[in-house]
């Protein structure tokens, strides 16, 4: 890389193929301040957004040179994360927590100033239901749950990272669950597997939405995220950011999208239930996440609609109605995360 172009900034996205990684590079080329984007992922894509590279690259602890990819970039937004093997959860920390370490170090010694990081709502310790917790909660996370350990690891990581490298701008990331239509084939393999029949995520397939205790949590379309993470690339700004989108999400909220009634479970069931699923293999998300939803703190925003400017364009309920449809529709796009 070489530097800026033109006046404009040169901005590296890994993980540029997923969910939120395609966002991202839509919404900064949409900028006229960013004159180029290098995308990395592990597969090259089909899709082909004018004025973005892709660089064929993993960032596993024996991947690709990251310190000669991201030397000239202005900017450096960290998306590359692995979801599965749930049951390997070493393979996932070699990604997630060695691979991103890797890439703080390489934008570090490539002198990048400034680092986005995608952490997220899961990085927080058990929280209230009734109120919503700023930045400063703390973020100790859900120890049970993988996804949640290296997230909140990474946040450790980032306290002593800033530290040592004070001349680098650390943005951190925390949004609420992310939806959008395109990323739905993705998020059913992810979380529910090969059995969830997604032509029946409709009414009237669906008779009771299960009303358990501390199923509340927050959503933020993709599209909507990923403005907020452009404008930290572009703006002066340090520190960590909740994303979320109102209103709140529970089993009233979500049998009313599907023509549905919420019905007063026992949790321990249930639980038992998920858990011998993911045992056998039949379905790949662990019930350690399911844990630690109920038990994840509803975010205040505050900061970025005040640094960032940043207001969702999407209710959280629209954000799941574009999920839902893009389950039924089988939508995705020409990525390998992302295929249908």
């Amino acid at each position: 890389m070489t530097g800026t172009v033109n006046g404009g900034l040169q901005v590296v996205v890994t993980g540029a193929t997923g969910n939120v990684g395609t966002s991202v590079v839509e919404a900064l080329r949409g900028r006229p301040e960013v004159a180029s984007v290098t995308g990395v992922a592990r597969r090259a894509p089909g899709w082909q957004p004018e004025g973005t590279t892709w660089v064929a690259a993993d960032v596993d602890p024996d991947g690709a040179d990251l310190v000669s990819l991201f030397r000239g970039a202005d900017a450096v937004v960290h998306l590359a994360w692995k979801f599965q093997p749930t049951h390997d959860p070493v393979t996932t920390w070699r990604t997630n927590v060695l691979g991103s370490i890797r890439v703080f170090e390489a934008a570090a010694e490539a002198g990048v100033p400034a680092v986005v990081h995608a952490s997220s709502v899961g990085a927080y310790s058990p929280g209230p239901k009734d109120r919503e917790v700023d930045e400063s909660w703390p973020t100790h996370g859900w120890p049970q749950a993988a996804y949640c350990r290296e997230k909140s690891y990474l946040e450790r990581y980032l306290d002593a990272y800033e530290l040592e490298h004070p001349q680098t701008r650390v943005v951190r990331m925390r949004p609420g669950f992310l939806f959008k239509r395109e990323a739905a084939s993705e998020q059913r393999r992810i979380f529910a597997g090969s059995w969830l029949p997604t032509q029946w995520v409709r009414p009237p397939f669906v008779p009771a939405i299960p009303d358990l205790p501390g199923l509340k949590f927050q959503a933020v379309h993709t599209d909507d995220a990923a403005a907020a993470f452009t404008e930290a690339v572009l703006r002066p700004v340090r520190g960590a950011f909740n994303l979320a989108a109102d209103p709140p999400l529970d089993a009233a909220t979500l049998a009313g999208l599907l023509q549905a009634r919420p019905l007063r479970v026992p949790l321990p069931p249930l639980r038992a239930v998920l858990s011998a699923a993911w045992r056998l293999r039949l379905v790949p998300a662990s019930p350690d996440l399911f844990d630690a939803v109920l038990r994840l703190p509803l975010l205040d925003s505050a900061r970025a609609r005040t640094e960032l400017d940043w207001e969702p364009r999407y209710t959280a309920v629209e954000a799941i109605q574009e999920f839902l449809e893009g389950l039924r529709e089988h939508a995705g796009m020409n990525t390998a995360p992302l295929a249908s």
